[in-house]
């Protein structure tokens, strides 16, 4: 199979394209217009193996999205491209509306022209996998049952809301036009390669540093976490074997509030490299909360599991394990993503607070 992936220099595409060229035989067209969070090197080996080829394209160039699928043919589309920083979309919702609206319509209809030439066997064969997020269902409250596939849709943030309009036009580009597409919804992820602005790696490296550790309120809102790895297994079974029209929710069961993660990452970290000052949880400081922050994300997979033979292999404490592990290992990576040798921008370190959304 030849998957045409967006997005994937980023954290979680390029997790995609890492598990494709590993464990899988299909060949990989990556499109990304390499922004701020991209990033080469998290391709690992894929970056200059047979089987992956990287074009620098922007998902909202309509002109672009026809020639790379007349050029590549591929069999079936995994749009994974999109601005994901709810902070950064609400200091500047434009760029969220562009990339994840705009963006998202350009690709659909440039899949569907292509799709509409294909030969009668491919045709059928065909999928439009989009990825997206639990966000656009809202916030849970204490004792709600957690988001499945029929949950009603209730953004909260520019970033949520951009997400689910694009949900909304992957959904009615199949039922309009019959191209073939399938939605996957998921919780956070976290892991190798991701850049430092989220909760996990930001509070890693901060501590690692000695810096503050600002969360945000009182640190009880909840979110599920997913070990990367996990998730990019799973979304290449939802393209391998997804049933179009579906939507399938990415989970791994392991809630946790924002101060657990954080008090979970000192503890690593303590055990690893102890701080001759002392215990890292010293460094904690509530700050105040952010505008339209949510206060619980949760899946329930079950759905999911069934449908794909799947269920996450890693629990919380062995994923976070290994990622702390990994940034210890890569200093030199996130020095230069810190000082924008890689971003072209320098990130703030101990005023950003521990964002919730990965």
């Amino acid at each position: 199979m030849r998957l045409l992936v967006t997005g994937g220099c980023g954290f979680i595409g390029s997790a995609v394209i890492r598990h494709v060229i590993r464990a899988t035989d299909h060949s990989v067209v990556n499109v990304d217009k390499m922004t701020y969070a991209a990033s080469e090197d998290a391709l690992e080996e894929g970056l200059r193996h047979n089987r992956h080829v990287l074009i620098r394209a922007d998902v909202a160039d309509a002109a672009a999205m026809a020639q790379v699928f007349a050029t590549h043919q591929p069999d079936a589309v995994m749009h994974l491209a999109a601005e994901s920083h709810v902070d950064r979309s609400i200091d500047g919702p434009g760029p969220f509306i562009q990339t994840n609206v705009v963006g998202t319509f350009i690709l659909l209809d440039a899949a569907r022209n292509y799709w509409m030439g294909l030969p009668a066997g491919r045709k059928a064969a065909f999928r439009f996998h989009h990825v997206s997020t639990d966000e656009v269902f809202g916030a849970l409250e204490h004792g709600d049952p957690p988001f499945t596939e029929t949950t009603a849709y209730d953004p909260r943030s520019p970033y949520s809301a951009s997400k689910a309009a694009s949900d909304h036009l992957v959904r009615a580009w199949q039922h309009t036009y019959g191209l073939p597409t399938i939605v996957s919804n998921t919780t956070n992820n976290y892991g190798p390669w991701q850049f430092p602005e989220k909760l996990i790696p930001l509070v890693t490296l901060n501590a690692l540093e000695g810096k503050t550790l600002p969360v945000y309120g009182d640190g009880s809102n909840q979110r599920d976490w997913l070990y990367v790895e996990d998730h990019a297994e799973a979304l290449v079974r939802v393209v391998e074997q997804g049933v179009p029209g579906a939507t399938y929710a990415i989970g791994a069961r392991q809630p946790r509030t924002n101060l657990q993660v954080v008090k979970a990452i000192c503890a690593a970290l303590d055990a690893r490299v102890p701080d001759p000052v002392g215990p890292r949880e010293r460094l904690i400081r509530f700050v105040t909360d952010r505008p339209g922050h949510d206060f619980r994300y949760e899946i329930d997979p079950t759905r999911t599991e069934a449908a794909l033979a799947w269920r996450a292999p890693h629990d919380f404490e062995r994923g976070l394990g290994l990622t702390i592990d990994w940034y210890l290992a890569n200093r030199t990576w996130w020095e230069g993503v810190r000082a924008g040798r890689y971003s072209g921008q320098r990130l703030g370190t101990a005023e950003q607070p521990a964002a919730a959304k990965t």
